[in-house]
C-alpha cells in the first residue's frame, strides 16, 4: 500500500493538483489537510473519478479541514477534538487486518513563538503535548498505526535550508524540536523519511509557493511528516 499526504491548502481550487498526484504517484490511500471545506461540499465525485470511491472527510467552511482518500474500504471512521476543540484537524480510520490511520493537522502556531503572548502558539504546543500523552498512554507503540501529515514543525536541523537563520521562527524553535523528539518517543514511531534519508542530508515538503526563489534555491522546509509504528515498521518498502 503506498500512502500520501498533502497539505492542498482548499481542495476546490487544488483539484489540479490532487489529480497530477494521482496520476503520476499512484498513491492508495491520499491523507489531505487544509482542506477548507464543510463536509456537504466537499468534492466527493472527483475523488470517484480519480480512482477513489471510499472517502472520509472532516471539514469546516474557509479553514482547517482533514480528508482520506482510498481506493480500499476502511471502517472505524473516528474524530477526535484536541486541547479543548472542536477544529477540524484529525481523523482516524481503520483498514482491516492492516493499520490504524490518524492524520492530523496540527496548528500553525502564528508568527510569535511565545506561548504567554501568543495564543496561537499556546495551542500548538498543547496539541503536540495531548498527542504525546495519547501515544504514551494508548500504548500505541504495540499496534499497527501510522500517524501523518502536516505538523508544521520542521524538527532537525536538516529539515530547514538554513538552521541559523530560521532557528528562533516559528516551526523550527527548539521548543517545537523538543515536543515532536518526545511525541516521537512516547510513540516509539519509525519516522519514515529520516528512514530512508540520514539525518545528516537535507528532507524538505514545503517551499513558500509564493516566492519562486524558494523553488529556484530550494529553501524548504520538512513540515509534513509520516511516522509508524515498529510492528508496522517492519513492511516498510520506500
Amino acid at each position: 500500500m503506498r500512502v500520501a499526504t498533502f497539505n492542498v491548502n482548499s481542495i476546490r481550487i487544488r483539484l489540479h493538483c490532487l489529480e497530477r498526484l494521482a496520476a503520476e504517484a499512484a498513491p492508495d490511500v491520499i491523507c489531505l489537510q487544509e482542506t477548507k471545506v464543510p463536509d456537504a461540499d466537499f468534492p466527493y465525485a472527483e475523488a470517484e473519478r480519480l480512482g477513489y470511491p471510499h472517502v472520509a472527510v472532516r471539514g469546516e467552511k474557509s479553514y482547517n479541514g482533514v480528508a482520506v482518500l482510498s481506493k480500499q474500504p476502511f471502517e472505524a471512521e473516528e474524530r477526535w477534538d484536541w486541547w479543548g476543540k472542536s477544529d477540524s484537524r484529525h481523523l482516524k480510520l481503520l483498514f482491516p487486518d492492516a493499520f490504524e490511520l490518524h492524520v492530523f493537522y496540527v496548528p500553525s502556531g502564528g508568527p510569535d513563538p511565545d506561548p504567554e503572548k501568543n495564543p496561537k502558539f499556546a495551542h500548538k504546543l498543547g496539541f503536540l503535548d495531548e498527542m504525546t500523552a495519547w501515544a504514551r498512554d494508548d500504548r500505541v507503540a504495540d499496534r499497527k498505526v501510522a500517524i501523518l501529515g502536516d505538523f508544521n514543525v520542521a524538527p532537525l536541523e536538516t529539515d530547514v535550508w538554513n538552521h541559523k537563520k530560521i532557528k528562533r521562527q516559528v516551526g523550527h524553535t527548539p521548543l517545537e524540536s523538543e515536543k515532536m523528539a518526545t511525541l516521537l518517543d512516547a510513540g516509539g514511531f519509525v519516522d519514515v523519511g529520516r528512514h530512508f534519508v540520514p539525518p545528516e542530508e537535507f528532507l524538505f515538503t514545503w517551499w513558500g509557493y509564493r516566492h519562486p526563489q524558494s523553488f529556484q534555491k530550494n529553501y524548504g522546509w520538512r513540515l509534513d511528516h509520516l511516522w509508524i509504528t515498529p510492528p508496522l515498521a517492519r513492511h516498510l518498502q520506500g
